[in-house]
């Protein structure tokens, strides 16, 4: 156990430098995590072996496996029912088209001009078309830009793009058999169920020191998390779709939500982040870097063709429209998941798995810092309203307005 509470502490101590970094630098904290992770597998693995991260450890991949979990749970539990009912066409819009242009611009791109094979290409597709509900929420979250109807519109948005994204990958590569009708058949059960049961549930056992509520919400995301897996899906598509059925329950509850972020930032996404940051091999990439610039140039051209005049045929200013574009050309979580899909069933060889991560990796921090830097929209994040939590944290009465770095 030594050697597992060592590594423990050093993954800890990288999250606590790249949260310091955050705040000097004022970028989001999920962006620095995944940069001090690219560094410290350079740094680290040249002075003390590879070894020492344990980035395949199987406790480190669990942990950071909970973290995308819970924190896409918590993007959907973000999601306001009454804001999806009334924008639900600018988010399907939105959503579809951010999958649609870059997935058939990215394969015929590595089709024609990187010279892969038919299937790779369309695989590079599948990988360069996501957006990261893990990254955006993250920054919404670090602005405060989650509490407005706008970034609930995005978020919402976020969602319809990697579920066309894992539908594809299911139509083109994954075989559909009696398992996917099991996990199909059960999620239906689980959404129907969820949202009747839950409210009870909390009502009559909730409110207690031992966080029976917590408890319940890991219960039903692990739960449904292995069906996921073990019909040949992916564990963060039912944690999203629980979030939205839950968010007129879990959502509501500030408390509640405001535990569950302390124990998925505080402990589990630095993990996921930094070891994300981690799989980029830099001096591969610096060995070969056409195809990585190739496709990361690609991907950030057809969203924005695809995205922006979308968002402006929704009336959305000119700087929300880039802003929501530059969000929407975010990738991780399910291009880095689309990418080891390739891998392990030989559809790309090993070259090409680490260009696609390393493109994956480089689109969570380039078009985010691109965002930031000249399209926030800092107009929303001066109206957005302390939470009940936040306020009692302050003291009530203070006046003091709760705001977020920015």
């Amino acid at each position: 156990m030594t050697e597992i509470w060592a590594q423990a502490a050093l993954w800890l101590g990288l999250a606590l430098i790249a949260t310091l970094l955050s705040i000097w630098l004022k970028v989001a904290t999920a962006l620095s995590e995944i940069v001090v992770g690219t560094i410290a597998q350079l740094i680290i693995g040249a002075l003390l072996g590879s070894t020492i991260l344990a980035g395949d450890a199987s406790w480190l991949k669990f942990l950071a496996g909970a973290g995308a979990i819970v924190l896409t749970f918590l993007a959907g539990a973000e999601l306001d029912p009454v804001v999806f009912k009334r924008q639900w066409k600018e988010a399907c819009a939105v959503g579809f088209i951010s999958f649609l242009v870059p997935f058939l611009g990215c394969a015929a791109i590595a089709r024609f001009a990187l010279g892969w094979s038919g299937q790779a290409s369309w695989l590079a597709g599948i990988a360069m078309s996501t957006t990261s509900v893990a990254v955006v929420y993250a920054v919404m979250l670090e602005f405060g830009l989650n509490q407005t109807n706008y970034g609930k519109t995005v978020l919402a948005a976020c969602f319809v793009t990697d579920l066309a994204t894992v539908v594809a990958l299911g139509l083109l590569f994954a075989p559909f058999s009696m398992r996917t009708l099991i996990f199909l058949g059960a999620g239906v059960v689980v959404f129907i169920v969820l949202p009747i049961i839950t409210p009870w549930f909390f009502r009559r056992f909730g409110g207690r020191p031992s966080e029976l509520e917590a408890k319940f919400l890991m219960l039903c995301l692990f739960g449904m998390g292995a069906l996921a897996t073990w019909a040949e899906s992916e564990a963060v598509l039912p944690a999203y779709l629980i979030g939205m059925v839950l968010a007129g329950t879990v959502g509501k509850d500030h408390v509640l939500v405001r535990r569950l972020r302390t124990l998925t930032f505080g402990l589990l996404t630095p993990f996921y982040f930094i070891r994300a940051g981690s799989l980029v091999s830099i001096p591969a990439l610096v060995a070969a870097p056409a195809a990585m610039l190739v496709l990361l140039v690609a991907k950030m051209v057809t969203k924005i063709v695809g995205v922006y005049p979308v968002t402006r045929a929704y009336k959305a200013p000119r700087g929300e429209a880039a802003y929501t574009t530059m969000l929407m050309s975010t990738g991780l979580t399910f291009g880095t998941i689309a990418a080891l899909f390739g891998l392990s069933h030989n559809v790309i060889t090993q070259a090409q798995y680490s260009a696609l991560v390393a493109t994956v990796i480089l689109s969570a921090v380039v078009p985010t810092l691109v965002a930031n830097a000249f399209f926030l929209p800092r107009h929303l994040i001066d109206k957005v309203p302390a939470q009940p939590d936040e306020a009692a944290a302050i003291g009530e009465g203070s006046g003091a307005p709760v705001r977020r770095a920015s």
